[in-house]
């Protein structure tokens, strides 16, 4: 038999128990208002109701055992409720939201139960990978402990760090990585540039082309990549004389700086107008000797290194081709073409 309340409340509607399984003694019953106190006396089998103007919480005298298959459902019902993450090689995970309109209010509270329930699991850092589209999200995760990792122009990266003890998250991306072309053709000419903007603009200096490695690009493909953009020469790359590390540079980053020597398959000038005021073949001995480059210890130490280089006294690092051990990835290890190979051809 199935007995119902009905309590005008705006918060309930109507109660409804099974009433062998549930009325074994006198109950009571609250609305979170100030309430109507509904008493059912099971042995005289009547409702009595009594006002009172105070806030009540419900309650209950029934005593109900969990056994493990309900804990197992409860324990599902919550993970239906979490957001969807994939779990990292370092005891993390990762949200990666798609640009689907979300309701802020919904997402706090699916945050809230998606992080205790990574707690549970003893998860570490959690990630959360959020496209600009969701941008009104920030501020409930930040309000959760999270806090800006990187950004993308596309995209920003959450992440928070879960355990009590010392965070361990890496830092956003510490460097940039730049090239210097050294194109020497066989007259001894080297292949030099003036540029319209930047700390050289106005200065009469030659120098040699240079420009930023792209994201997903290997060192040695930038510099072919930077000497055809800025001067339509098309050249090969030969190694990598030198590098140079600094710090506080673009944005505070640091910088890497590899200077890199290439042959050239081409000869006609064509300079890029946007960046470029001109471009010209230079005797090297000529580029050497200007006072800019005689003023600037940096400068004369990669000077040096590239007339060595000309005379055969000095190696730099060839790019090889080879195969990550854990990603199984194409990359290039740099060394020193002096190496001895084994049988297999390999360093």
């Amino acid at each position: 038999m199935i007995i119902k309340f009905l309590c005008r409340t705006p918060f309930l509607s109507y109660v409804t128990y099974p009433r062998n399984s549930f009325f074994s003694s006198k109950r009571h019953f609250f609305s979170s208002h100030p309430a109507t106190l509904i008493s059912f006396c099971k042995n005289q089998g009547k409702l009595t109701k009594i006002r009172y103007s105070i806030y009540l919480h419900t309650r209950s005298s029934m005593s109900c055992s969990v056994t493990p298959a309900m804990a197992r459902e409860k324990e599902m019902e919550q993970v239906d409720r979490i957001l969807d993450a994939k779990e990292d090689d370092y005891g993390g995970v990762t949200v990666e939201m798609t640009n689907e309109p979300l309701d802020p209010s919904v997402f706090g509270s699916l945050l809230r139960a998606s992080l205790s329930h990574w707690r549970q699991q003893g998860k570490r850092g959690v990630w959360i990978k959020l496209p600009i589209e969701l941008v009104t999200l920030v501020e409930h995760a930040v309000k959760e402990g999270f806090y800006y990792h990187h950004a993308e122009p596309k995209y920003l990266m959450l992440v928070n760090w879960l355990p009590g003890t010392a965070n361990t998250i890496p830092a956003n991306a510490t460097h940039r990585v730049g090239i210097g072309a050294f194109v020497i053709n066989e007259r001894n000419e080297v292949l030099v540039v003036q540029e319209k903007s930047g700390r050289f603009r106005g200065t009469g200096v030659w120098k040699f082309p240079t420009g930023v490695v792209d994201e997903g690009e290997d060192i040695c493909d930038a510099a072919v990549r930077e000497v055809k953009e800025e001067t339509g020469v098309n050249a090969k790359f030969v190694e990598i004389l030198a590098f140079r590390q600094s710090h506080k540079s673009f944005f505070d980053k640091s910088d890497l700086f590899f200077v890199c020597m290439l042959q050239p398959l081409s000869f006609d000038i064509q300079k890029q107008d946007a960046e470029i005021e001109a471009a010209q073949w230079m005797p090297f001995e000529q580029y050497a000797a200007q006072p800019f480059v005689h003023g600037h210890e940096l400068l004369r130490y990669i000077s040096d290194i590239c007339s060595a280089k000309l005379e055969g006294r000095y190696t730099g690092f060839s790019s090889v081709p080879t195969v990550t051990s854990f990603s199984e990835k194409n990359t290039y290890l740099y060394m020193n073409g002096n190496v001895r190979t084994n049988s297999r051809g390999n360093p």
